[in-house]
């Protein structure tokens, strides 16, 4: 009879009669109520109250009895902590059995128990299994270590385990080695001192290899992951890893295969590209890639999001093998889709035939989406391989013509990238495409088809009709459609002016009068003041040659793509992200990997140099990365501001130099369609619509007075269940020339808090601690406390979104947590920031007329002398005042603390509670919060 019988039973008092049976004298009656206990606990039952009587079922010769037990304790020893201490001189005792299931079962229990209290009581049998004569034993003492780690880490350091498993690197059976290699890695992902303890050298990895051969399946995996994070010393080395490991590609569990993909493909960046042994390593990888796509889907998936980025990596692995990419007729969607992408990245003028004959054959299946794919595949190769262009347009006809609806519309919407990449070359093709206008009902299809009849408005003879046409259907069509539709017609306009002018009126009404879409509504009135102010400046601007669009428009960024490598194989590799963009762990995120240095570096083990903030005032780098920096918070670590960021002057524009009397095309004559006068030669603003703010009156918590630079409130960054029970509310202040972050924080929790320490991601403007945090400590339940700490900006540079965004980590006992915030920008204005007349006037001209922006600050309530002040005392400086038509003009200006300039004009009419502010920098990103700025300082 099966063990089924024992999850059959639910009779009453069932807890009285097994604990009666349990305490039987007959070994058999024993281990039939151990399995029915541990049936019930499967199923869900509560048994802890056996606990005890469990716990005397130890004693005893039986194998299978004891693995029962050991289950048992298992489950119930965390919530039973003071019962389970009992069992320790069994375990003890069983760790010295002369059986080596027995010792190994034991040690393997003792870890699996989480509670501190039986730790300290399994270094000593631990410490005697890790060097135990049965490597059955041994291999199961070193998974224990790293089980022990995640409980207690210090306990494991102190106690030389991790010297212990360093030492089983070196031990004569390749599977203790194996689970050595697995325990390390374990214990070094968690852990950043482990990796001081247990470095890998060469000859270290000279055994993990030499193991390697008799090493079961998963072993080899675990040895290979350890190789591929070793550096060699030189690239004789290398070459000497690469022979070793390559006869593993001939494998036959493909896990085994990708972790020696994994390691030659690292190790290839030491060698010499024109070397033979380059070559030949090149050849040996095509063949087991190629192998992997002959398993289940399920693994073809995973080889072939591997491959993906293996071939943008090193293209000429497979440029001989597109065959085996062709999909077949049962493969399921998802490789058919991956297959489909790596065909294009391996197409080149040799094989683009028959990759065309193949697309051309998958345009006919059933499948809408993989169809749809294939005629988007077309025109990539199109793109792609210019000697083929032709040959893919020929394709794209052909499939036209099979009047199938949606694979018109996806030909439709290739073409017009074709249009883009080769203009004036296939435009004869553009009058079978006016044929299937009426068949086109989705958005991206209907808008391209918009833009190539804008686009060659003069080639076609009824485009005024076609336009028209989409016209009656304005409101109905999709913002995409709406916008092009706009744009073609104004095209349309400045080509043939004569017969296009009642249809641009009326699209401009549309736009801009029945329109609730922001966009739309911006774009007509750009288009509209365009037109009715200088056609030959509208004509320069809306037909302006466009740029070519590129040939491979989704490849994975360098940096990220030689990150996945060191992933082959992994998660990474699937979802083509880095370990840091989905893991959240207990150990934290993994560190950043990259590939090793190039073959001729100086010093190959060398890390890179810290990010020095360069002196380039106008420019911010761009983000390379999501969060990182914050996860590996260091209190020792803060940085002190060495050297300030060098205050450079505003960077040339990349354009001539504009005079002051251009007219502005964005501020005049525009009055009439508003229902507004004009004000001035820079107009109104329209685009950016007068917003109310809030009173900012109320005098700084922390004691500056409100004539003082403005301080915003507090503001909650981090509530208490984000916090797990601290709360942190702050602002930023400026005092003295230096930049404060005013915190208060306050312990909701149940227990005293201590060791607090803060630390900053890259930020935009360079923003680090330049001090600790100091806490009292501890701090106790529902005390507050207010810190003022002070901020350097020499630290390393990172662009954020938005621009003021600052990601903050503040680590204490409990744990480390993140919050973000944002920092006003007049607090990053410098004191030296008041440019002289003459530099400001060449500067003002410098700075073309398209980079100036323009701001409506409403209930404003102050005379301009009042406002210079109040400004003033936020570090926007008056540089002249001059009063024209009954306006006052104030020229001002502004340093931020990375140098970059800002130059603004003030119009203010007495009696008038609206000012107008222009603004004008290199660095367009700093206008939002520049006009945020005025606002704040305007409205104490």
């Amino acid at each position: 009879m099966t063990d089924s019988k024992y999850f059959t039973t639910t009779k009453k008092g069932e807890i009285f009669e097994l604990k009666a049976e349990l305490n039987s004298e007959k070994k058999d009656r024993k281990k039939e109520a151990v399995k029915k206990v541990i049936a019930s606990m499967t199923v869900g039952k509560d048994v802890s109250a056996l606990f005890p009587d469990v716990v005397n079922c130890m004693q005893t010769d039986n194998l299978e009895l004891k693995k029962l037990v050991y289950l048992y304790l298992m489950n119930y020893a965390k919530s039973q902590p003071d019962m389970a201490i009992l069992a320790v001189n069994t375990f003890v005792k069983d760790c010295e059995d002369p059986n080596p299931l027995i010792r190994a079962l034991a040690v393997r229990t003792m870890g699996c128990i989480r509670v501190d209290k039986i730790t300290e009581y399994l270094c000593e049998p631990l410490r005697k299994c890790l060097k135990d004569e049965d490597p059955y034993v041994r291999k199961t003492a070193a998974v224990c270590v790293a089980k022990l780690y995640d409980i207690n880490s210090q306990l494991v350091e102190d106690q030389g385990f991790l010297d212990s498993l360093r030492e089983l690197l070196s031990d004569s059976n390749p599977m203790v080695v194996a689970n050595a290699v697995a325990a390390i890695s374990e214990i070094m992902e968690t852990s950043p001192t482990a990796s001081q303890i247990i470095n890998l050298n060469s000859q270290i990895i000279n055994k993990l290899l030499t193991a390697l051969n008799e090493c079961t399946e998963w072993g080899q995996v675990f040895i290979l992951d350890a190789v591929a994070d070793y550096i060699p010393k030189d690239e004789r080395e290398a070459q000497s890893i690469c022979e070793r490991v390559t006869p593993r590609l001939a494998h036959a569990n493909s896990a085994v295969v990708l972790s020696a993909i994994k390691v030659i493909m690292k190790l290839m960046e030491m060698i010499d590209p024109k070397s033979e042994f380059f070559s030949m390593l090149t050849k040996k990888l095509a063949p087991p890639l190629v192998t992997l796509l002959a398993t289940e889907p399920e693994i073809q998936y995973v080889s072939l999001r591997n491959i993906n980025f293996i071939v943008q990596k090193r293209p000429d692995i497979l440029k001989s093998e597109m065959k085996v990419f062709f999909v077949k007729y049962n493969d399921p969607i998802y490789v058919k889709l991956e297959k489909l992408d790596i065909m294009i990245r391996l197409t080149n003028h040799q094989n683009i035939a028959q990759v065309l004959a193949e697309l051309k054959e998958y345009a006919t299946e059933v499948d809408v989406d993989f169809v749809r794919k294939s005629v988007r595949a077309i025109g990539r190769c199109a793109i792609k391989v210019e000697q083929a262009a032709e040959r893919c347009v020929s394709t794209l006809l052909d499939l036209i013509q099979t009047k199938v609806n949606y694979v018109v519309q996806e030909a439709i919407v290739v073409i017009k990238d074709i249009f883009r990449k080769y203009p004036n070359k296939y435009e004869s093709i553009i009058a079978t495409l006016c044929e299937n206008l009426d068949t086109l009902d989705e958005p991206e299809a209907r808008a391209s088809m918009i833009w190539i009849i804008g686009e060659y408005a003069e080639r076609i003879e009824n485009a005024d009709e076609l336009l028209e046409s989409f016209l009656e259907s304005f409101h109905d069509e999709g913002t995409q459609v709406q916008l092009q539709l706009l744009t073609a017609v104004v095209k349309l306009f400045l080509k043939r002016p004569t017969g296009a002018q009642e249809l641009v009126q009326q699209v401009l009404s549309l736009a801009t009068q029945d329109c609730d879409n922001p966009d739309l509504r911006d774009r007509g009135y750009i288009y509209w003041r365009l037109l009715s102010t200088d056609p030959a400046a509208a004509k320069e601007v809306v037909l302006a040659e466009k740029p070519l669009i590129s040939e491979e428009t989704d490849v994975i960024e360098p940096s990220l793509l030689d990150e996945l490598i060191c992933h082959i194989s992994t998660l990474s590799s699937v979802y083509h992200k880095p370990p840091n963009a989905f893991i959240e762990g207990r150990g934290g995120v993994p560190a950043r990997q990259s590939l090793l240095p190039r073959m001729g570096s100086s010093d190959l083990t060398s890390e890179l140099p810290p990010l020095q903030v360069t002196p380039q005032a106008a420019v911010i780098p761009n983000v390379d990365s999501l969060i990182g920096d914050l996860l590996d918070i260091n209190p020792s670590a803060v940085q002190q501001p060495s050297v300030m960021v060098p205050s450079g002057g505003l960077g040339t524009s990349s354009g001539p130099g504009q005079s002051a009397d251009i007219m502005d095309l964005l501020g005049d004559g525009f009055g009439s369609i508003l229902g507004t006068s004009q004000l001035s030669p820079s107009g109104a603003d329209f685009l950016g619509g007068g917003r109310s703010s809030g009173a900012f009156g109320m005098d700084d918590v922390f004691g500056v007075q409100s004539s003082t630079a403005f301080v915003p409130p507090l503001e909650m960054w981090l509530p208490t269940d984000k916090g797990k029970g601290l709360e942190i509310a702050g602002t930023f202040s400026r005092r003295n020339g230096q930049v404060f972050m005013e915190l208060n924080l306050t312990n909701r929790a149940i227990q005293p808090m201590t060791s607090f320490a803060i630390q900053f991601n890259k930020n935009s403007f360079g923003l680090v601690p330049t001090q600790q945090l100091n806490v009292p400590s501890p701090l106790l339940p529902n005390q507050s406390v207010n810190l003022s700490l002070p901020l350097g900006t020499s630290g390393p540079i990172q662009r954020m979104d938005p621009l003021t965004n600052l990601q903050v980590a503040v680590k204490n006992n409990i744990d480390v947590l993140y919050f973000s915030c944002l920092v006003p920008m007049h607090i990053l204005f410098m004191e030296d920031g008041k440019m002289e007349k003459l530099t400001f006037l060449a500067t003002w001209k410098e700075i073309p007329v398209q980079s100036e922006m323009q701001y409506e600050l409403k209930d404003v309530h102050y005379n301009a002398d009042a406002a210079t002040q109040k400004l003033q005392t936020n570090n926007i400086f008056t540089v002249a005042k001059r009063s024209i038509d009954g306006w006052d003009m104030l020229y001002q200006s502004m340093k931020l603390t990375n140098g970059i300039l800002v130059l603004a004009e003030l119009k203010i009419q007495p009696g008038n509670p609206s000012f107008m502010l222009s603004l004008k920098s290199t660095t367009a990103e700093v206008y939002q919060g520049v006009y945020k700025a005025y606002e704040n300082s305007l409205h104490l």
